[in-house]
């Protein structure tokens, strides 16, 4: 189970969008859900800040979080955008061969 992630990525609802699409495209992702609105509380560049998010969960295969990392920068509104990868430590057989066929080279 060790060779698969979920990516997460906060931003707001139409960047969220375009984030999912452009990893779907390039077949990085199998699937990403997008939830919100949700409030974030954060300290940047010294002041407490509030936004209303839409968080993007990405499940992908831990090879390719290099090339997920340089797509959401590429792709993401803010300066400094979360991207934090989390292993899956248990799942259906059926979801992990799902998800291997939906990916780049498979």
């Amino acid at each position: 189970m060790e060779d698969y992630i979920q990516v997460y990525t906060a931003t707001d609802k139409d960047n969220a969008e375009e984030i999912a699409k452009g990893l779907l495209d390039k077949r990085l992702a199998g699937c990403i859900q997008i939830v919100g609105p949700i409030k974030s509380s954060y300290r940047f560049k010294g002041k407490i800040e509030e936004s209303i998010e839409y968080l993007c969960i990405i499940k992908t295969e831990s090879s390719l979080f290099s090339a997920i990392e340089k797509t959401i920068k590429e792709l993401h509104s803010y300066e400094l955008p979360e991207i934090i990868a989390v292993a899956i430590t248990s799942s259906s057989r059926d979801y992990l061969d799902w998800l291997d066929k939906s990916l780049v080279d498979k």
